[in-house]
């Protein structure tokens, strides 16, 4: 398995914007934060997170290829635990259904990531230290907030037997951790 520089360093071979860059980081983050409180493999659970966008850039105007690229990307140099997962964080377009706890971990946390970074912008110091579990439980029911944020993905938390509050949680903390690197 790869360990995680050479998996930074594929990373920054295939992604280039900074925002794009960030999100990984953060999804990695999510991830690792879920490991710890499930008793998982840290290491894998954080290179899946990583990982999981190294094709987005080539595949923005193609999500039906968003994560069969990766596949290519990753083929011979990450398991096929790790490749399964990041097909099924698109499952909408790849077919390949999460079913493990890993891979439904995968899809709530990409998307959760997005949400509480959007809480962080609105705050009057853009940081995470100001955001807590009641305000993302706030923008989750606004519609409107961070249209692009699909609730029913954040959800996902609830197939791996957490609560919405609880899943903020871990996904908050795990966030905070890495402030510094996400600019928040």
């Amino acid at each position: 398995m790869l360990k995680r520089e050479e998996a930074l360093t594929l990373v920054k071979e295939n992604i280039k914007k900074e925002n794009l860059f960030k999100h990984v980081l953060a999804v990695e983050a999510i991830m690792k934060g879920l490991s710890k409180y499930f008793n998982e493999d840290v290491e894998l659970w954080g290179l899946v997170g990583l990982l999981h966008d190294i094709d987005f850039e080539k595949t923005m105007d193609r999500p039906q290829l968003h994560g069969l690229l990766a596949e290519e990307i990753l083929k011979g140099k990450v398991s096929e635990e790790v490749i399964r997962a990041i097909k099924s964080h698109n499952f909408e377009n790849t077919g390949v259904m999460p079913e493990s706890k890993m891979e439904n971990a995968l899809v709530a946390s990409d998307t959760v990531s997005g949400l509480i970074v959007a809480c962080a912008l609105v705050m009057p110091s853009k940081k995470l230290e100001e955001v807590n579990i009641e305000s993302i439980e706030k923008k989750f029911k606004q519609k409107d907030f961070a249209r692009a944020c699909k609730r029913e993905r954040i959800l996902f938390c609830e197939k791996i037997g957490l609560s919405k509050e609880k899943f903020f949680e871990i996904a908050l903390n795990s966030l905070k951790e890495i402030s510094r690197e996400l600019g928040l």
